[in-house]
């Protein structure tokens, strides 16, 4: 190794994704940057400002709009990955002793301050005038042989390798000031190969999204069939010959006619959670009683999972006792009622729940299982039921509404089998499906971080797609 720190390409990490070969260059040096090793010989690492302008946006005060000089303005939550949304953007005024200052161009990158930070965007003029708020950077490049898209890629890549987190603790909240990013160094390629490594990169990452696209399309597909499945068994049962009679209730047509139908409540007490008081820490420190929230609904999200025991939070006796929270028995059939609506699973062991869910404690004509699947098969349904625009919540009274089929004890537990039988094969391949777009997201984002760091040669690609 020479001084420079310059090494042969024949190290394993260079022209290496995830196995796969690619062109490296000839020659590396050390970056001195935590989040890539080293860069090929000829390139440059250095601070973003010295390529780029870094410009906060203008601070919102509404005290101070008088309406004279109205101008739609881009938040934090308009700049997503690649994309910006231009509808519905909230104005205010920009007199003219500002405008250009926080005046939108062509190939401008924007960049998150806050939430999840360095995410960008690339303003490709889609309002002939349009603004930015405090909440997001400007970067304008100091020179017209930069090109946009490759810093763009590079803070993909080093928002994916955790350049801009604030640190280890948890309690620390991620915020990119200006003067933090202006310090960040960055690789940078000469101009040509920065136009080479954008192609590569646009043409690649456009293969492989098209391949999860079709992934998550087949995951649709068998999601749509799954619950086909289950609503065609909780409601119509497993004999094809059998006697029906019409169940009186729109969008579910006939029923077994030796079924019982009716609301749910008669077979099931319904009880709603509830959350201890917060300023009571003895309440939530050193418990080890399972307390289920809408963090711990992401197990039951795809479907699959019918039991739940682990949850992010435990709850004190005191706690429970100080409260309308109340311990529930294993078995409970939980619904999630507000957010994410209509989730349901099945508590493997005491626990109690946040107000969020409606808790069925099944009595001796229902089988939980049964009623799980119930539930999963009326997901649409839930939706349909739900109120407020942004905060989807069903009450309780509506819930107290839900009416279901109830067959014969014996011929519920027959249903419970057919099912996990019958969708065992389908969840088995949603799985794999599941696994194999992480795979690609992985490769996509190693991909991105080999291209614009030099541990990959793309400009052989260039040269074979010209």
């Amino acid at each position: 190794m020479t001084a420079l720190g310059s090494r042969s390409a024949a190290a394993t990490a260079h022209g290496q994704i995830d196995g796969r070969s690619h062109p490296a260059y000839a020659e590396y040096r050390l970056s001195g940057v935590d989040w890539f090793q080293d860069v090929p010989a000829h390139w440059s690492v250095a601070p973003l400002y010295s390529r780029y302008e870094v410009q906060l946006g203008k601070m919102l005060d509404t005290s101070r709009i008088t309406g004279r000089y109205l101008a739609p303005y881009l938040r934090n939550v308009d700049v997503q990955w690649d994309c910006v949304n231009i509808n519905d953007l909230p104005a205010m005024d920009f007199p003219p002793s500002v405008r250009e200052r926080y005046r939108l161009a062509r190939g401008d990158l924007l960049v998150c301050e806050g939430g999840e930070v360095g995410r960008t965007a690339i303003w490709q003029d889609e309002l002939e005038e349009c603004y930015y708020q405090k909440a997001v950077h400007r970067l304008r490049r100091r020179r017209p042989d930069e090109h946009p898209r490759f810093l763009f890629y590079v803070m993909q890549a080093a928002a994916s390798q955790g350049a801009f987190r604030a640190g280890s603790s948890l309690n620390t909240i991620d915020h990119l000031t200006a003067e933090k990013l202006r310090r960040h160094r960055l690789p940078f390629a000469p101009s040509d190969e920065q136009r080479a490594v954008s192609e590569f990169l646009d043409r690649e990452t456009e293969n492989i999204d098209a391949l999860v696209a079709k992934k998550q399309r087949l995951i649709e597909l068998l999601q749509e069939k799954r619950t086909a499945l289950i609503s065609h068994a909780v409601t119509k049962g497993l004999d094809p010959d059998v006697p029906m009679q019409d169940s009186g209730i729109t969008g579910l047509g006939a029923i077994p006619a030796h079924w019982d139908f009716g609301v749910l409540r008669r077979a099931a007490r319904l009880e709603s959670g509830h959350t201890p008081s917060r300023q009571h820490l003895e309440y939530w420190e050193g418990c080890d009683i399972p307390w289920f929230t809408l963090a711990d609904i992401w197990q039951v999200r795809p479907g699959i999972q019918e039991y739940v025991r682990a949850t992010a939070e435990c709850v004190s006796e005191a706690g429970l006792a100080n409260s309308s929270a109340r311990l529930l028995p294993a078995g409970t059939v939980l619904l999630s009622r507000t957010a994410s609506v209509g989730y349901s699973a099945i508590a493997k062991c005491p626990m109690a729940t946040s107000q969020d869910f409606a808790n069925w404690i099944c009595g001796d004509a229902l089988v939980p299982e049964y009623l799980l699947y119930v539930f999963r098969s009326m997901h649409g349904e839930l939706m349909r039921l739900t109120m407020g625009s942004t905060h989807k919540t069903i009450y309780m009274p509506i819930i107290a509404k839900l009416a279901g089929p109830l067959p014969p004890m014996d011929e519920q537990r027959r249903i419970v089998e057919h099912i996990r039988r019958e969708t065992r094969q389908v969840d088995a391949l949603d799985v794999r499906l599941a696994q194999a777009m992480e795979r690609l997201r992985e490769y996509r984002s190693a991909l991105i971080t080999a291209a614009v760091t030099g541990q990959i040669d793309v400009r052989t690609y260039r040269q074979e797609a010209s």
